[in-house]
C-alpha cells in the first residue's frame, strides 16, 4: 500500500521533469506517466484504507505517535488511510523456561535458580500460561511497546519466584510445600500481570532440582520412613495373629470344658457307633466287628 503510494510519486516526479525538458525523446510520454502516478497513487492510498485483523488478534490503531484507545476485532475494517496499525495476539500463550536444551523459550539452560530458606540452591523449571486483554492492549503498547514478554512475562515471572522461594526449605520445596509454593507464586505473579494488561491462565512448575547432597538426605529419609511404615504392618499383623491364636485357644478350652462336664456313657456308646458306620459304609474297607461289649474289635482285610 505504501509502497504503491511511493511509486506513483517517483512517476509524477519523473513525468514533470520530463515535460519541462522539451528536448529528451522521452518527453512525450510526461502525461502518461503522470496519469499512471495519479492512478498508482489512489490505488495505494484506497488499498491503504482497508485493514484485516486475523482471528484471535486484535489492532491498535496510532497516528503520528499518538494511540487511540479502542481496538480492530478481527476481521475487514475500513479505515484512516493514514493510520498505523500493529496487531497484538490475544490468544494463549506460553513461555518455558527449562534447564534442557531446546526446551525453554531461549537456547541453554534457562531454568530459575533460587535460594531456600536454609541457603540451598534449588533449580525450578516452569511454564506460564498467559494471554493479552484485548481492551489492554493499546496500554501495553503505549507503556511497554509490542515486546512485553522480555519486559515483563519473563522478568515479572522470574523475579517473583525468587521473592517467594525464601519462604521454603529446599525439602519442602521439593516434598510437601511444592503445590502451596505453586499458589503462592500464581497469585502474585497474576496481579502483577493484570496491572500490565496480560492474564495469568497457568504456572506450571515442570520440575525442582536440589543440590545431590539434599537429594540422598531425602532419598535416606524416604527410605527410612517405608522401612517404619513396613515394621509398622508386621507388628500389627503379628498382634493380630496373636489375638487369633488366643481366641483359637480358648475356644477350645471352653469346647473341651464343655465336653468333659456334660460327657456320659451313652453318648459315648453313641459316638462309637457312629463312627462304626462310616467306616462300614466306606467302598474300599470291609469290616468285621468281634466281640461283645462298648468296645469290639474290629478287623479289617486292608
Amino acid at each position: 500500500m505504501i509502497l504503491f503510494i511511493i511509486i506513483g510519486i517517483v512517476l509524477l516526479i519523473v513525468s514533470f521533469t520530463l515535460k519541462s525538458n522539451v528536448s529528451n525523446p522521452f518527453s512525450k510520454f510526461s502525461n502518461l506517466l503522470r496519469a499512471i502516478g495519479v492512478i498508482v497513487i489512489a490505488l495505494g492510498v484506497f488499498s491503504s484504507m482497508f485493514k484485516q485483523i486475523d482471528a484471535g488478534k486484535v489492532g491498535v490503531k496510532s497516528l503520528y505517535g499518538s494511540v487511540e484507545t479502542d481496538v480492530l476485532e478481527s476481521g475487514l475494517h475500513l479505515i484512516n488511510p493514514l493510520l498505523d496499525v500493529t496487531n497484538f495476539d490475544i490468544q494463549t500463550q506460553n513461555y518455558t523456561m527449562s534447564a534442557i536444551h531446546g526446551e525453554g523459550a531461549l537456547e541453554g539452560d534457562d531454568a530459575i535458580r533460587v535460594l531456600s530458606n536454609d541457603g540451598l540452591e534449588v533449580v525450578i523449571d516452569l511454564t506460564v500460561l498467559y494471554r493479552v486483554i484485548p481492551n489492554e492492549a493499546p496500554k501495553i503498547f503505549k507503556q511497554i511497546g509490542v515486546n512485553y514478554i522480555d519486559k515483563i512475562v519473563r522478568p515479572v515471572t522470574r523475579t517473583r519466584i525468587r521473592d517467594n522461594a525464601v519462604y521454603y526449605d529446599a525439602i519442602a520445596l521439593y516434598s510437601t510445600k511444592r503445590s502451596e509454593f505453586q499458589l503462592r507464586i500464581f497469585k502474585t505473579i497474576e496481579t502483577d500481570f493484570k496491572n500490565r494488561g496480560l492474564v495469568l491462565e497457568q504456572l506450571l512448575i515442570r520440575n525442582i532440582n536440589l543440590p545431590s547432597s539434599v537429594k540422598t538426605t531425602i532419598e535416606s529419609k524416604i527410605n527410612a520412613e517405608q522401612d517404619a511404615q513396613k515394621m509398622t504392618f508386621v507388628l500389627q499383623k503379628e498382634k493380630q495373629e496373636a489375638e487369633r491364636k488366643r481366641v483359637e485357644a480358648q475356644g477350645i478350652a471352653d469346647y473341651q470344658r464343655i465336653i468333659s462336664s456334660g460327657l456320659t456313657d451313652k453318648q459315648l456308646q453313641y459316638e462309637q457307633i457312629k463312627a462304626q458306620k462310616e467306616i462300614a459304609t466306606s467302598p474300599n474297607t470291609k469290616i468285621i466287628f468281634m466281640g461283645k461289649g462298648n468296645a469290639p474289635v474290629i478287623l479289617s482285610d486292608k
